[in-house]
């Protein structure tokens, strides 16, 4: 492999951040040059099938392959480790004399701890480790890239981007149970998730409709997992995630909202375990569940199982019920925005989901709509409706970078 990460200019920088999204069986991976103030992408890719058929692929920013690998998984707790290795492996034969300044983490979970991102040492991990009864599907993938990282180049800085983060500093009436308060302070609250995708959202629309970005927005994050959140002036006031990524709308595989004395029940009746609940919650439900063909809405769309027409309709309905109940929290709504692989992508369900909150005064274009366009109502209507690409990564870069230049 000789091809270089370069800029957009063909220059390739001398300083690049390298940014990790590390899942149960999978590493994603972006590289930014660093140009100035703002992290400009040059390379993504991904090692999957992580503990079974390890598959690593590169690519450049217009879609040209530039690497892929297979190897043979080996069952020893070390995959993730395996997987960074490919990935640093590569880069380095690509980047030539060009270096890594730093590695960014999407970590699920900073807990009352992190409300900003941080550069990582012992501390940090003790921390992060601590909060893995919090989120026990998520915090140990990230903790696994953040240690194989570690192991590998002990000097290179490291910094947590936390998915919690945007939402912190909210009223605490949104943040409490009706539990006892015990429970409050061992940290049951709603911490709310997506705050990455959420951060870059807000700072998207500033660029697109300021005007709009300073009043009352809803964003929808709709991909395998699902979320919603209300924005007032950019800042999250309410959203649908709590202390789980188990809570708010239906998902891919996940339950969304569920009265917790369905687990008692089955608990009772059916003797299910901690580990049987998980995998019924995590991986047995949401649009999985409800249809019994796929989580993926592409799958049921072309479906003619009339249980696939009832899990969209599942889907778009609670989608509905969300709305209302963020612009409650708003007082109001002068935007809906939508976001993520199905917000992106899936224009027959937003425009169900708009047509549902016609109540609100949302109208959209329906040209527009399935053209996929920015913003997808008629001009000067409020509240507007748009259609803007989420970008993680490049916040994940854009904090990494600011963190490590504050250390300087």
């Amino acid at each position: 492999m000789t091809e270089s990460p370069t800029g957009p200019a063909g220059q390739a920088a001398r300083e690049q951040i390298l940014t990790l999204n590390a899942g149960s069986s999978s590493i994603k991976f972006a590289v930014y040059a660093v140009e100035g103030d703002e992290p400009v992408l040059t390379v993504k890719g991904q090692v999957e099938g992580i503990g079974t058929t390890p598959h690593f692929v590169a690519k450049a920013t217009d879609g040209r392959l530039l690497a892929e690998s297979y190897w043979e998984a080996v069952d020893d707790g070390q995959g993730h480790a395996r997987a960074f290795k490919q990935i640093w492996s590569w880069l380095a034969d690509a980047a030539g004399d060009r270096q890594i300044l730093a590695v960014g983490h999407r970590v699920a979970h900073g807990g009352e701890t992190y409300s900003e991102p941080v550069l990582i040492d012992d501390e940090v991990i003790g921390v992060l480790t601590s909060l893995v009864p919090l989120v026990p599907l998520h915090q140990p993938n990230n903790l696994a890239a953040i240690r194989a990282v570690a192991a590998e180049h002990p000097d290179l800085p490291q910094v947590g981007c936390f998915d919690t983060a945007f939402h912190r500093g909210r009223p605490l009436v949104t943040e409490q149970f009706a539990l006892p308060r015990a429970l409050l302070e061992r940290g049951v609250k709603r911490y709310g998730f997506h705050g990455l995708s959420y951060e870059y959202i807000a700072g998207q629309l500033q660029v697109l409709a300021p005007e709009v970005a300073e009043g009352r927005v809803v964003v929808a994050h709709l991909g395998s997992g699902c979320s919603m959140t209300a924005l007032l002036g950019g800042r999250s006031q309410e959203t649908t995630m709590s202390f789980s990524a188990l809570d708010g709308v239906p998902m891919g595989t996940r339950c969304g909202v569920l009265d917790p004395g369905v687990l008692l029940f089955l608990m009772r009746e059916d003797g299910l375990g901690v580990a049987d609940l998980e995998r019924l919650l995590y991986k047995e439900s949401g649009l999985l569940g409800l249809s019994g063909v796929s989580n993926d809405l592409r799958d049921l769309h072309r479906s003619d199982d009339p249980q696939a027409a009832e899990a969209i309709d599942y889907f778009v309905y609670r989608i509905g019920q969300s709305i209302g109940a963020l612009c409650a929290a708003l007082g109001g709504l002068d935007a809906l925005v939508f976001t993520a692989g199905v917000g992106e992508n899936d224009a027959a369900v937003r425009a169900r989901i708009c047509a549902d909150a016609a109540w609100l005064g949302v109208v959209i274009d329906p040209a527009a709509n399935a053209a996929g366009a920015r913003g997808i109502s008629p001009q000067g209507h409020t509240p507007s409706v748009w259609v803007i690409p989420t970008d993680e990564e490049q916040m994940i870069a854009r904090q990494t970078l600011r963190v490590v230049r504050a250390q300087t």
